[in-house]
């Protein structure tokens, strides 16, 4: 059983316009409502990959009952309930671009935040992967992420975190360590506070830093480069194919379910990175974030190389 956490979903909210007109009304005839977040794309991917998956975090009011009915009936939902309204997320896709308007979702207050804590206690029993994805609600501790690590370290389970900011830098600095974190370039920048290129040299230095002890896996998104990856004191370089790009918002959500599923059945390092690859580039090949076409599967499995370095 693989656990993904969520703590600040969303109703995603897509309008499609041939144009978007500022000061006016816009008028959508092609609009879609789905439940939103990275660890409910993960827990989506995990479905399609045929992974047995429950999914847990906040859920409040009826933006939260809306999420709570209409993620597939085959994952197993064991959300907790906030007094504070779930946020919406809105995305305006017009003239070839997105325009984005996030809300910041509910205020979580310290109680709830122990509530929640001792709940995924009770709820880590029969799990052997957790993935921990995405921001932080509003009033949460920014090592709130470290806490529910710990937990399960307690108990033994492996951890996916994939989150940035304060929230990651806050775990990286902290005494509980995840399993894998699943960084960018973009991301290891703003940790280190300086450009990072994608040479094979140059990142192995970033990932041999003083600030990465203690993680066992730190795999690295290099766009359509691949990835490049550190298991232990060895390296390892991702090449992937050239593939026609439909949508490539949630394809990290979709490599995190790789790896977790990689953890679970225990696979071997080529294997795992192959999967976690494979996934990422499958939901680009798709207009729905958080889904995947297995059909597609062993071909492009067959087409990644995954060398040591």
């Amino acid at each position: 059983m693989i656990l993904t956490v969520t703590l600040n979903p969303s109703v995603d909210i897509s309008y499609h316009l041939p144009s978007l007109s500022v000061d006016t009304v816009n008028r959508v005839a092609d609009a879609s409502k789905t439940p939103g977040g990275k660890g409910l794309n993960v827990a989506r991917v995990l479905n399609d990959l045929g992974e047995s998956v429950m999914v847990t975090g906040y859920l409040g009011g009826e933006l939260g009952d809306f999420i709570q009915h209409h993620l597939p009936t085959d994952i197993q939902k064991r959300f907790f309930k906030i007094s504070g309204e779930t946020r919406n997320c809105i995305a305006i896709l017009h003239d070839g671009q997105q325009t984005e308007i996030l809300e910041q979702g509910p205020l979580v207050d310290p109680d709830e935040a122990d509530g929640f804590a001792n709940h995924f206690k009770y709820i880590l029993e029969g799990v052997d992967v957790v993935t921990m994805s995405g921001s932080l609600p509003a009033g949460m501790p920014e090592n709130y992420y470290g806490r529910l690590i710990r937990l399960a370290n307690l108990f033994g389970r492996k951890t996916v975190l994939d989150c940035s900011g304060s929230a990651l830098e806050a775990v990286l600095k902290g005494d509980d360590k995840p399993t894998v974190i699943k960084p960018n370039r973009d991301e290891l920048a703003q940790l280190l506070g300086r450009e990072v290129s994608k040479d094979t040299e140059e990142l192995k230095e970033v990932l041999n830093q003083p600030l990465f002890d203690g993680i066992e896996w730190i795999i690295v998104s290099l766009g359509a480069d691949g990835a490049f990856a550190k298991h232990g004191e060895t390296f390892y370089k991702v090449d992937i194919p050239k593939i026609e790009v439909v949508n490539p918002v949630g394809s990290g959500d979709s490599t995190v379910a790789g790896i977790a599923s990689g953890l679970a059945n225990e696979e071997t390092d080529d294997v795992l990175l192959k999967k976690a690859n494979v996934l990422g580039m499958l939901n680009a090949q798709e207009k729905t974030t958080g889904h995947v076409n297995m059909a597609n599967y062993d071909g492009l499995y067959q087409a990644l190389n995954v060398r040591e370095v």
